[in-house]
């Protein structure tokens, strides 16, 4: 009997990368948005009734307020799934030199193209998201060679990997998602990173403080929110500081809550209704957010 997969399909601007790392649930096999939708996928077996409340609760913590009313679940066949997950991974070029593409694809490269295989797994975050492209383009810019480099809430690692394949000395990439490390560790392994890629399963708040050149953090609101006074115990002065996984209207909320821990807000990009803040570290003397650059 061949296998079905149940799909649930949620109207929502959230991350599909947030809300999987949320569920953190296990037999989920897919996650990506799709023309105004998040979709997710479990193995029909996998699935049941439980899942599904386990879902409401984290749309409500993510602050929909009508979860089941935005909200269908169907099974499809194998077939379509296939087809489905397959359209999701082809090759992507993202800013000026960097080709993500799932190991079973092959793409003719230019001599200066830089390479990362990432096949989607259950840690999710295969670069298609627009927060993390407008960070990998942002690491293109200011990447000169040398830097250590930071990436909180890190995933499949695919930013801090970028930063080394751009010339970055190091970089510690870590997750409270002990599943995420994991599918990091792989394709670190893949990729052919090695001690200079550190990957860790932990929580901010545990990660001992040391001074960073650079700190990524591909969040959400929330999160961002919550850890805004920790930033500071890991930077020097002139640490630059990237922000995303947030919308064009958090911009004023953002500056305003992290110019009193001593970030200056220095650049802003944009895609879609996603944002990137750049801020550098200023020795913990608050920042009057002023005018910056648009540097899109």
């Amino acid at each position: 009997m061949d296998k079905s997969y149940i799909e649930v399909s949620i109207a929502s601007a959230i991350d599909a990368t947030e809300l999987a790392g949320l569920l953190n649930l296990s037999g989920m096999v897919g996650a990506w948005e799709e023309n105004g939708r998040v979709r997710l996928y479990w193995e029909r077996n996998e699935w049941n009734t439980r899942t599904l409340e386990t879902i409401h609760q984290a749309l409500r913590q993510l602050g929909d307020p009508q979860p089941k009313s935005n909200l269908t679940v169907q099974e499809i066949p194998s077939e379509d799934w296939n087809a489905r997950w397959a359209a999701q991974v082809r090759p992507l070029w993202i800013g000026k030199r960097f080709l993500i593409r799932p190991s079973w694809e092959s793409v003719p490269m230019g001599p200066h193209t830089i390479e990362l295989i990432i096949d989607p797994k259950q840690a999710f975050g295969t670069g298609h998201h627009a927060t993390t492209q407008l960070l990998m383009e942002w690491l293109e810019d200011i990447i000169r060679g040398g830097e250590t480099v930071l990436d909180i809430g890190t995933g499949t690692g695919i930013l801090a990997m970028a930063a080394l394949r751009l010339g970055a000395r190091s970089a510690r990439g870590f997750d409270h998602d002990p599943v995420a490390i994991e599918c990091a560790e792989e394709y670190a392994r893949l990729n052919g990173f090695g001690p200079e890629l550190d990957l860790c399963a932990t929580g901010l708040e545990d990660l001992e403080p040391s001074p960073w050149d650079i700190i990524l953090a591909n969040l959400d609101r929330q999160t961002i929110l919550k850890h805004r006074h920790q930033f500071s115990h890991h930077a020097t002065v002139d640490s630059r500081l990237l922000i995303s996984g947030i919308l064009i209207e958090d911009h004023d909320e953002m500056t305003m809550a992290l110019a009193p821990e001593g970030w200056g807000l220095v650049g802003k990009r944009s895609r879609e209704e996603w944002l990137a803040l750049e801020f550098t570290f200023q020795d913990c003397q608050p920042i009057t957010p002023a005018g910056f650059p648009d540097t899109r």
